[in-house]
């Protein structure tokens, strides 16, 4: 067993101590050994990490509950994913409130080309259902992973659309890996991890708790290239989810329903505010994203260039994961200048890697 794993999943089991903690301690200590090897002086140094945590890091049993669990993923098959591994999701690196552990069993790609979330009610109408099932089975042409939450009503019906229409899907739960909610959904999630995944940033004790499904909200906004709402009231977890995928600078869309209907007053809403889209079917999503239609055998070649600077390949990283771009959302993401990031996008226009589009836009030639 590695030791690094052993202090990495002792670090998530710490009472008190979310993402941004966690993330405080690593980057004031260096690892996360070092974080169980601190001094308690040292320790009241990191922020937010007061006299009560600091006890918490010092307890001696945190090491064997972490053997415990590192016992349970072995045998269960499930990953641990730390975000300082190169398979961590790309899509919530850079995210200030991104999990530092995220815990897997499945086949399909945390970093896959494409991928559209879908959340909303947990109690649908046939209508919303249909919406759902149609935007799922339409936007297979376009090779996306569909990532939800496995929750009743849209999430489910997303996931389940996704597997019979082998589109690989992702469920994100606010709970440990040793249970699954709700259990009417359990034969789903083993249908999921053997042709999509089910990922949380719990250790698997965790038991499902109502305070922890807003926070599973910003998991399945940051994985995501666009978000849709497919049917939602005024108040309630998918309009959570549409605000941090806004707030992420991720494109988000909403069905539309009649005017006046309680089902879809939080959709009509998030359009006439313009903090969605209206989409009607997967090609609406498909045009505003700017993708094509995936052909046998398609997919982005890079070049070689021997003298591709960091800067520039940090660009093409970023606009590998999404196709395509604003100038304000590189400058976003990379922390960098305007003027640098304009000289950068055109020197990879110039040494023939990417193309420019209307609206400040940049997209990866293929």
């Amino acid at each position: 067993m590695s030791d690094d794993l052993r202090f990495r999943v002792a670090l998530t089991l710490i009472p008190k101590v979310g993402a941004v903690k966690a993330r405080n301690l690593m980057s004031y200590c260096g690892s996360a050994r070092a974080v169980f090897e601190a001094s308690p002086k040292m320790l009241a140094t990191v922020p937010g990490i007061g006299e009560q945590i600091v006890s918490h890091i010092r307890q001696p049993d945190l090491l064997d509950l972490a053997d415990q669990e590192i016992a349970f993923m072995t045998e269960n098959g499930i990953q641990p994913v730390f975000y300082l591994d190169k398979g961590y999701p790309k899509r919530l690196s850079h995210l200030p409130d991104a999990p530092p552990m995220l815990y897997y069993k499945g086949e399909a790609s945390l970093n896959p080309e494409r991928s559209v979330a879908i959340v909303g009610t947990r109690k649908p109408t046939p209508q919303g259902v249909r919406a759902c099932e149609e935007i799922v089975e339409g936007l297979q042409a376009y090779g996306v992973t569909i990532i939800s939450g496995l929750a009743y009503g849209i999430d489910v019906a997303a996931h389940r659309t996704a597997l019979a229409m082998n589109i690989p899907t992702i469920g994100v739960v606010a709970h440990g890996l040793r249970h699954i909610y709700p259990p009417q959904h359990i034969h789903t999630a083993r249908e999921m991890m053997e042709a999509g995944g089910v990922l949380s940033e719990y250790p698997s004790p965790t038991p499902p708790d109502r305070e922890r499904f807003p926070m599973r909200n910003r998991i399945i906004a940051g994985l995501c290239d666009a978000l849709i709402v497919v049917e939602t009231q005024r108040k309630g977890g998918s309009m959570i989810s549409a605000q941090m995928a806004n707030d992420y600078h991720k494109d988000v869309f909403a069905v539309p329903g009649r005017p006046k209907e309680r089902s879809t007053e939080g959709c009509n809403l998030l359009i006439k505010s313009h903090r969605a889209s209206l989409i009607e079917q997967a090609r609406d999503l498909a045009y505003v994203m700017q993708w094509e239609e995936k052909k046998p055998g398609h997919g982005i070649q890079q070049a070689l260039f021997p003298d591709l600077s960091p800067e520039e390949d940090a660009v093409v990283q970023l606009l590998k994961e999404k196709e395509n771009r604003s100038i304000d959302e590189l400058v976003h993401q990379l922390q960098r200048s305007p003027q640098k990031m304009a000289a950068d996008l055109l020197e990879l226009e110039f040494k023939g890697l990417i193309k420019s589009l209307p609206g400040k836009r940049y997209t990866l030639l293929a």
